[in-house]
């Protein structure tokens, strides 16, 4: 769903998680494993990439595999519990 006002600023959270989808997207192998897993093509993903959904998708991709959630986390220097917590954030706000 849209939110009301597209030309609001993102949010700290919508922030988060697409640094967590670029950084998913920056392995090859990884990007693919997010995109069997999910269904969407890359064409669709590109199109999405901001949708509530979408990040939502991608954070639970990150937590259903432990090594995949902390090296994220690292990488953009937070705590992997604060990945597992915008991931929520974005579902009670979709």
């Amino acid at each position: 769903m849209a939110r009301p006002d597209t030309n609001d600023p993102a949010s700290p959270a919508d922030i988060v998680a697409l640094q967590a989808l670029a950084w998913t997207l920056g392995d090859p192998e990884r990007a693919r494993r997010l995109i069997d897993l999910t269904g969407l093509d890359p064409d669709a993903l590109r199109a999405r990439a901001g949708e509530p959904a979408v990040l939502v998708a991608v954070l639970g991709f990150l937590e259903a595999n432990e090594a995949d959630l902390i090296a994220c986390a690292d990488d953009l220097g937070i705590r992997p519990e604060a990945l597992v917590r915008v991931r929520s954030q974005l579902e009670n706000a979709a």
